[in-house]
């Protein structure tokens, strides 16, 4: 009873770090001059992922010292990887954000010869999920109607996202597509430059549906001006989404959650890497964390260290052969 007791105040408070800090230099491991690459500019998820998560593991208490973040611009994360792989293969203070969209790029051979079996993956910090929306006067009014006319016409319905065929937005049209029997090429799909360009167009009526994501469309679900057919989440989201049933709820099996993460270098020590996966899941554990994570637009989602590597690798197989089965690579990719 005793010993679950101090278990549990350590799950909770800040100052319990220290026995943190003690178990894992028992291990053999504790982080110097730490660094969190950021495989693009400043700004964006990438930037956020860093920086979010090196500030709470410090507030909190969970990392003894400062990790600073590095921003590595370059091929949507196709610099970065090859930096690790090609100087520090095995550099146990090193982290690198990552997303969904990384093993969408990983599926289709945009990061050169490596894949997702050359890094250790981490741990996620957070989701948030893809939606299928439409205007407040669509004719479509659930998930069935969109369903039932894609597979009489798909040409009929214009769709439109951020990023062309074979983006993340791309993605979740063509999921949906093809989980119904509709062949995703015969798909009318308009690229935009981003969700705000797409949101305009869906209620400007230049396309008639928009698979976004929740955190931007949240505004104008609020403001009553769209409707949302499904989330493409495993459950329901909660507060203004909380009455959206997801599109597993309506027979159709498609999940897109856009997971931020980490991985880190290929031959990372298994202490150090074991070192990472829990400080990322004492931060899950953390009162902190929820309110943190939720002001930046993140849903919880807390896979780490092998069922988080499960689930990239899986994901990434899913995504590559959806990307052969619509010619985006060839066969022998």
């Amino acid at each position: 009873m005793q010993r679950r007791a101090l278990l549990l105040s350590a799950a909770v408070l800040p100052f319990a770090a220290p026995a943190f800090v003690t178990a894992a230099r028992a291990q053999g491991f504790t982080p110097q001059n730490a660094e969190c690459i950021a495989p693009a500019a400043p700004g964006g998820g990438f930037d956020l992922t860093c920086r979010l998560t090196t500030r709470m593991l410090a507030e909190t208490g969970i990392v003894p010292q400062p990790i600073r973040t590095q921003n590595m611009p370059g091929g949507i994360g196709a610099v970065a990887i090859n930096h690790i792989n090609a100087q520090r293969r095995a550099d146990p203070n090193v982290i690198v954000a990552v997303s969904t969209g990384s093993w969408v790029l990983l599926s289709q051979g945009r990061f050169g010869r490596w894949s997702e079996n050359d890094v250790r993956w981490i741990g996620a910090i957070g989701a948030d999920y893809g939606v299928i929306a439409v205007r407040r006067d669509s004719r479509f009014q659930t998930l069935a109607d969109l369903v039932n006319q894609l597979r009489a016409d798909p040409a009929s319905v214009p769709m439109g996202a951020g990023g062309a065929v074979g983006s993340q937005d791309w993605h979740k049209a063509a999921l949906v597509a093809r989980a119904t029997g509709v062949d995703p090429r015969r798909m009318r799909y308009v690229p935009f430059e981003g969700g705000g360009q797409s949101m305009a167009a869906l209620l400007g009526g230049h396309i008639q549906v928009f698979p976004g994501d929740a955190s931007e469309v949240r505004g104008q679900l609020e403001a009553g001006e769209i409707r949302l057919l499904a989330v493409l989440a495993a459950n329901r989201l909660p507060g203004a989404f909380a009455a959206v049933p997801t599109a597993r709820e309506q027979g159709v099996e498609v999940e897109w959650p856009i997971v931020r993460g980490f991985y880190g270098p290929p031959q990372m020590p298994d202490a150090a890497y074991n070192y990472w996966v829990e400080a990322l899941r004492r931060l899950h554990a953390h009162p902190a964390w929820p309110e943190q994570r939720a002001a930046q637009g993140l849903f919880e989602f807390n896979l780490v260290g092998a069922e988080y590597e499960a689930l990239a690798k899986r994901r990434t197989a899913e995504f590559r052969q959806l990307a052969r089965d619509v010619g985006l690579v060839t066969q022998s990719q």
